[in-house]
């Protein structure tokens, strides 16, 4: 059973092992006051809401989503501390149903004896199931428990509409180059909990890389400068330079979580990349996501789907690039197969727009779920028997037995007679589909002006 108590191992032993010395740079260098906390996003500003909540001892219900390192704990930690609240914390990972009502009874009690409310800081918050977060639904209605969730996933997705609507969401953005400056020149200078004491200052350079390594993580900041600063007081040098700062760091491993938000957002940006036609851009989230690990097919899946969405009939050479590039990729396997991922990606970047087949794809789909199982017409339809002639089944005119070489038949139900779905658009080999588009109406019009016995053998061949 996971463990939840007023003075949670989670914070308690942190600052035992800070006062001892022994916590790594990150942990020592935690803010002690919201006036600390690098808060880029402007939550804790003088005059905005939570600070006026905070200033009259009331803590509402917060779902803290944004990315690893950017303080979500830290400021749970920081709110309970600065509203006067009791602090119980869980792990989503670990705790269940029964942990969960355990918490909240605990913190029943503990106001029924002191009078001290509780804010229960939940980690993960997102891994909770429904039926773990329906358990807490009543307490955070009825003001039993704070509940403070922190959450790398957004919330939208994974935490239940109902306790979203008894929480408010606040999110957290990575740690900005400023803040993350400020951070490592503070813990470099300070001697108590930073590394003052080792009297070092930072070389050209390295402060810069120090920032580029973090990429946003306040942890990994510090985690790198503590590692950087020993390798230069080693050497018994006094400057700290972008070369020790490159080796602590070693080499960042992308984080990818292939079921999670970033997933998606790179997708996304790829596929707004080629739709925007911006080959850069396109190429680097190719390689964006293959560097983090991201299945080669499922890349080329999203190069397919962009082919027939936002490039069409403009270019039907397109899906065949996209396709031959998922051909490639299986046959050879990464790392070989990368540069037909982003060969595909740049000519999809650089071809000639139209979403007219996605839209006629959409404008079909509604009128079939809308109208049903309309009637197919007689003429279209088998008629492998007497019976089925005798219906009326059947009596199809083929184009090519035609003058025209198009026939007058109505080949859509009569309840969707003349509609149009497709239209094709003013770029590329459209141009020429829309011209074609309208002699074959002009052709079916003709048709069906002379009659089906006016039908006689003709070349049947396309417009020119």
């Amino acid at each position: 059973m996971a463990r939840h108590s007023s003075q949670p191992d989670l914070f308690a032993d942190g600052g035992r092992r800070a006062a001892a010395g022994r916590a790594p740079l990150a942990e020592r260098m935690r803010p002690t006051s919201l006036d600390e906390f690098v808060d880029d996003a402007d939550l804790l500003a003088p005059g905005s809401v939570l600070r006026a909540e905070l200033a009259a001892g009331r803590l509402p219900s917060l779902i803290l989503w944004g990315p690893p390192g950017c303080g979500k704990t830290t400021l749970a930690r920081l709110l309970a501390v600065e509203a006067k609240h009791e602090l119980t914390a869980l792990s989503a990972v670990s705790s269940g149903v029964a942990d969960l009502r355990a918490a909240v009874l605990e913190a029943e009690v503990r106001l029924g004896a002191t009078g001290r409310p509780t804010a229960l800081f939940v980690d993960e918050v997102h891994r909770l199931d429904r039926r773990q977060q329906d358990a807490l639904l009543h307490a955070v209605e009825d003001g039993r428990v704070a509940l403070l969730g922190a959450s790398t996933e957004n919330p939208g997705f994974h935490v239940t509409a109902a306790l979203r609507s008894r929480s408010r969401v606040l999110a957290l953005p990575a740690l900005g180059a400023e803040g993350a400056a400020s951070l490592a020149q503070r813990a470099l200078d300070e001697p108590g909990r930073g590394l003052g004491q080792l009297k070092l200052s930072l070389a050209e350079g390295a402060l810069e890389r120090l920032v580029l390594c973090a990429a946003g993580d306040g942890r990994r900041l510090l985690n790198v400068l503590e590692q950087a600063a020993r390798l230069a007081h080693a050497e018994g040098l006094t400057q700290l330079q972008a070369e020790h700062v490159v080796a602590a760091a070693g080499r960042a491993i992308p984080v990818h979580d292939r079921a999670g938000d970033g997933h998606f957002d790179l997708l996304s940006a790829l596929h707004k990349s080629l739709r925007g036609c911006d080959p850069d851009a396109a190429a680097y989230y190719v390689q964006r996501l293959l560097v983090a690990g991201e299945d080669p097919r499922v890349v080329a899946r999203r190069l397919v789907r962009m082919a027939s969405e936002d490039v069409g009939l403009a270019d039907p050479r397109a899906l065949g690039v996209a396709l031959d590039a998922l051909r490639a990729v299986e046959f050879l396997g990464l790392p070989e197969g990368d540069v037909a991922l982003v060969q595909a990606a740049i000519y999809l970047a650089l071809a000639p727009r139209s979403d007219a087949v996605y839209r006629a794809s959409g404008a079909a789909k509604a009128a079939a779920q809308e109208h049903g199982a309309l009637p197919v017409p007689a003429a279209l339809r088998n008629a492998p028997t007497d019976v089925h002639r005798a219906q009326g089944f059947g009596r199809y005119i083929n184009p090519h037995a035609t003058a025209e070489g198009v026939a007058g038949t109505q080949h859509l139900p009569d309840a969707l007679a003349n509609r149009r779905f497709y239209s094709p658009g003013e770029r590329g080999v459209e141009v020429e589909l829309g011209r074609r588009l309208a002699e074959f109406k002009r052709r079916r019009e003709r048709a069906r002006a002379a009659g089906p016995e006016a039908s006689e053998a003709g070349s049947g061949a396309p417009p020119d």
